[in-house]
């Protein structure tokens, strides 16, 4: 054969010893493989452009009658059987007769894990084919992380039993992580949700099977029973007065005592309700916005980064935030039924974030540009209440605000 012509003439070359395989699961796995290569190149809508490319090589393949070409068309139809075309696959005559098994597996088990801090979750699925013949048991296994709301990894593998088992084993052997069944339907849900922003990233998580494994994942949920009732929705973040009446039972609660804020008052008070409310803010910048889940990670994310980037903080404020923060990491972990040892580990964890907080407060070096144009303002002594010296003060600063930085 010579060099391909277009996107579909090399896939088909990729795919010329697909009817030689020995089961439609292998078929499969290399079908989602070829179209992890369109998923991982597209910019944006991954999901739609394979859903095209599919549809676009169907359409192009029609008249192919060779065993690959006939094979890998119905391997694609039954990974995307939404793209166009798919319906009217038909196998050919020298298709080979695991063929007839593609896409025909049914569940035999549905388990979920992940750790107690809410980082990050993962849906395990079994699957068997209806005919033997369509090859072995396997298991689909799905990460997502919280923190970013997307479906960050897929694993596609057997023998499951022995997945499964050393799920059940790292989990039993640590405090710090649970296991439990899992109703199908609230996967498919769960995981559909998170895949729809994956899908929309400009860039792909840099590790894993995500890209490969896509197209057999969306296949396998599709079998998957839909969630009775209303769709799985991010939670909500909190209205002014739920705000209100959360920070009031924190302040009457005994970590807020422990760290002293319960008999803070005057001039601190300010920097105290200033210092809440930024907790609250990036609780509520998560897509899944739960101001009680603080973890390691999520302690440094706003420690380290996200409150540089969106707050103007002074002096008292700086002083106090480390403080405010483990203590309400303390009560979030209390409320949420925690194990010591986690509340421990993120307390501690915030303890030693503190000198590169006050290091990143001191330098600016994470400060926005809108940031850093309110520091200078407040640091030249200017009231952002007053139209007049704002204006003035704009005007005379007028080439820092918009130059770019170096």
């Amino acid at each position: 054969m010579g060099t391909p012509q277009t996107p579909y003439d090399a896939v088909l070359h990729a795919a010329r010893d697909v009817a030689k395989l020995d089961n439609a699961l292998d078929a499969e796995m290399l079908g989602a493989a070829l179209l992890g290569s369109v998923y991982s190149v597209a910019e944006t809508e991954r999901d739609a452009a394979v859903r095209d490319f599919v549809a676009g090589f169907l359409a192009a393949t029609s008249r192919r009658r060779s065993a690959a070409a006939t094979t890998i068309r119905s391997v694609f139809a039954a990974l995307v059987p939404d793209a166009e075309g798919a319906g009217r696959v038909r196998p050919g005559a020298a298709t080979p007769a695991w063929a007839a098994q593609l896409g025909r597996v049914h569940l035999t088990g549905c388990w979920s894990y992940g750790d107690v801090y809410g980082d990050q979750s993962s849906y395990l699925a079994t699957f068997a084919y209806d005919d033997p013949a369509g090859g072995s048991a396997h298991a689909v296994v799905t990460l997502l992380d919280h923190n970013i709301g997307i479906t960050k990894d897929v694993f596609v593998g057997g023998p499951p039993d022995r997945i499964l088992d050393q799920v059940r084993q790292m989990c039993s052997g640590d405090e710090l992580t649970w296991f439990r069944d899992e109703e199908p339907a609230r996967m498919r849900a769960e995981v559909t949700r998170h895949l729809a922003i994956t899908d929309g990233l400009t860039e792909l998580p840099g590790e894993g099977s995500l890209a490969t494994d896509r197209a057999l994942l969306g296949a396998r949920l599709a079998l998957l029973p839909r969630a009775a009732g209303a769709a799985s929705a991010p939670a909500e973040p909190l209205s002014a007065a739920e705000r209100t009446d959360l920070v009031r039972r924190f302040l009457a609660s005994p970590e807020a005592a422990r760290f002293g804020l319960d008999a803070i008052d005057g001039a601190e008070l300010a920097s105290l309700h200033f210092c809440l409310s930024l907790l609250l803010d990036h609780a509520a910048s998560f897509p899944d916005a739960d101001p009680m889940r603080w973890s390691p990670t999520v302690a440094g994310l706003f420690l380290l980064d996200w409150v540089h980037r969106r707050a103007v903080l002074d002096m008292d404020d700086a002083a106090l935030l480390p403080r405010v923060l483990r203590a309400w990491a303390g009560y979030a972990a209390r409320k949420r039924g925690l194990p010591e040892q986690a509340a421990t580990q993120t307390d501690t964890a915030i303890e030693e974030m503190v000198p590169e907080f006050a290091r990143l407060y001191s330098t600016g070096e994470r400060r926005s540009p809108a940031t850093a144009a309110v520091a200078q303002l407040m640091a030249d002594g200017v009231d952002p209440d007053d139209p007049a010296a704002l204006n003035a003060w704009i005007e005379a600063n007028r080439h820092r605000l918009t130059d770019d930085p170096a």
